[in-house]
């Protein structure tokens, strides 16, 4: 016979409060904090309510047009502002920084002048593709094509693999592969998408089992 009290008072430890969440025990021994959301009470009282999004490309382009201005640079066509917005990964931050970065280059290298072809000599230059994926995507990409044929694959796994941080993966480089249709995130864990592997240029990999399927 098990004692209900007893086994009650067991159950409150591992599931003890935290003051950031409620601590839960793990299968490996450790405890896990499970964060409680502050924002959750507050959220039904609002009568509107907005989800965030990636900027267009349209609306990068008008956004790298006005800083141009700002920054005093000669006239930019079209196509290289497109070429800029294009590899932004949808976040204006990124848009300036690459303005900043094309702005350096054109000033050194190309005479003062704005083009479709010095911007894209620049941004080849900082090893930015056209998708905006930078060294660091790349291989986080052909980790899991090459080393783990598709995945699925847990993100500490892939992130030993590199050599990086499991957060620095999942706040920098997860988010805008998962935005773009490069990234599945699964129960099992991450796996390309066949978008993914035209764009590596690797075979696509068979879809992994689900746990029950026979």
């Amino acid at each position: 016979l098990v004692d209900a009290d007893h086994f009650d008072r067991d159950q409150a430890e591992d599931e003890s409060t935290h003051p950031f969440g409620r601590r839960r025990q793990r299968s490996d021994g450790r405890s896990r904090i499970q964060a409680r959301d502050p924002f959750a009470l507050l959220r039904s009282r609002f009568g509107i309510a907005h989800n965030l999004r990636l900027y267009t490309e349209e609306e990068l382009m008008s956004i790298i047009e006005r800083a141009s201005t700002r920054l005093q640079l000669p006239t930019l066509g079209e196509d290289a502002i497109r070429a800029l917005a294009r590899r932004s990964r949808g976040t204006p931050r990124v848009a300036l920084r690459l303005l900043r970065r094309a702005r350096d280059f054109v000033e050194v290298r190309a005479g003062g002048t704005f083009s479709f072809e010095t911007v894209a000599e620049a941004l080849t230059l900082e090893r930015i593709d056209n998708l905006g994926l930078d060294d660091l995507d790349r291989a986080y990409l052909r980790a899991i094509a090459e080393i783990y044929e598709g995945g699925p694959v847990g993100v500490d796994a892939i992130a030993a693999s590199l050599g990086e941080d499991a957060g620095t993966l999942e706040d920098m480089v997860e988010p805008y592969l998962l935005q773009i249709g490069f990234l599945a995130r699964t129960r099992q864990g991450r796996c390309l998408t066949a978008r993914a592997s035209d764009h590596l240029g690797t075979p696509d990999f068979p879809a992994s089992p689900q746990l029950f399927d026979r």
